[in-house]
């Protein structure tokens, strides 16, 4: 590449190359491969654990100090009280790469007290190269990306997710789906927020919205967005976004009118919600917040591996105040979303 990288952002380009290699192998014979459940229409393949392997030899192989936040280890490896924090997608869109859907990505960030500042999504399919370093821009192999000029909603392109997962709100999506596709040009799906995100920091999408996404689906995109010009937060349009499994992002001008139509679907979650940071800074808290949502994680996947027990097992006791910082917001006669 032409520009000159960070020394960190070469690091995980590397290791996004790495990933790479390992899901194209992959791609060319998909029978082979072994595919596992987490839940309901969730799944995790033996190419998103090597490529997370991948990923994190190399990182740590070059700063074995720092932190690993990871979709399939969590935090398993790495320091636990560095400044540093690495927050690892291996294969986003693995759904997509199992069926030979080629709309997949490697995504990865580094976040250092709390501001991600270093990101990196890599589609092997098209060896497209997402890369931006907080206050150098955002860049799509060697060329540099700018949000989109569109300023009225009924002229954009909006990027979204379904819910999918057993247990969403699908009921609350299909309202927010109405909102919005009844004031813009069209909405799309392809399955990969991390792709979504950088789209959007392209261009080819004016903004983007989704709910259930966890931190290592957005944390590299939102810092596209950002350093190409665009805006990311939650459904209230603040930067608290990272941990609220609730995203909205695109120009200024759009992103502002989506704001607008969202705002009665938010779910924010006041216990795991960091300091207010600066106006457009993408931010991850890296202590409390990491804790609470990697325990919120583990509990369904723990209860879904579990076997069914022959009688009646006594609740198990959780302490209060880790049961409010983990658990996501829901509504009272609703599922989460």
């Amino acid at each position: 590449m032409s520009q000159a990288l960070h020394p960190m952002l070469n690091t995980a380009v590397k290791a996004a190359r790495a990933a790479g290699a390992i899901i194209n192998r992959a791609s060319l014979d998909l029978d082979r491969i072994a595919v596992d459940r987490k839940g309901h229409n969730d799944f995790v393949t033996e190419v998103d654990q090597a490529a997370e392997q991948a990923v994190i030899d190399v990182l740590l192989g070059a700063y074995p100090g720092h932190g690993i936040l990871a979709e399939e280890s969590g935090r398993e490896r790495g320091a636990k009280d560095s400044e540093y924090l690495w927050i690892i997608d291996p294969l986003d869109g693995t759904t997509n790469f199992i069926h030979g859907f080629p709309v997949y990505a490697t995504s990865i960030a580094l976040a250092f007290r709390g501001k991600v500042e270093q990101a990196v999504v890599y589609d092997p399919a098209r060896n497209d190269l997402f890369i931006a370093s907080k206050g150098r821009g955002a860049f799509l192999n060697d060329k540099r990306l700018r949000v989109s000029k569109r300023t009225r909603l009924t002229e954009a392109l909006i990027g979204t997710g379904f819910p999918f997962r057993r247990g969403d709100n699908f009921k609350r999506y299909l309202k927010m789906f109405e909102e919005v596709m009844s004031q813009c040009a069209g909405l799309r799906r392809p399955g990969a927020a991390a792709l979504d995100l950088c789209y959007v920091a392209a261009g080819w999408y004016d903004g983007f919205f989704e709910t259930g996404l966890s931190p290592w689906d957005v944390a590299a995109g939102s810092l596209m967005v950002t350093e190409a010009g665009g805006l990311i937060g939650n459904f209230t349009g603040e930067s608290d976004f990272l941990y609220q499994r609730e995203i909205v992002a695109g120009n200024p001008k759009v992103y502002a009118q989506l704001v607008g139509l969202l705002k009665p679907y938010t779910r924010t979650i006041d216990a795991v919600a960091p300091a207010p940071p600066a106006p457009g800074e993408a931010t991850v808290d890296a202590g409390d917040a990491t804790a609470a949502f990697v325990a919120a994680q583990a509990e369904p996947q723990a209860a879904a591996a579990a076997p069914a027990a022959p009688t009646r097992k006594p609740p198990v006791r959780i302490r209060k105040e880790a049961a409010a910082a983990a658990k996501p917001a829901r509504d009272d006669d609703e599922a989460p979303f």
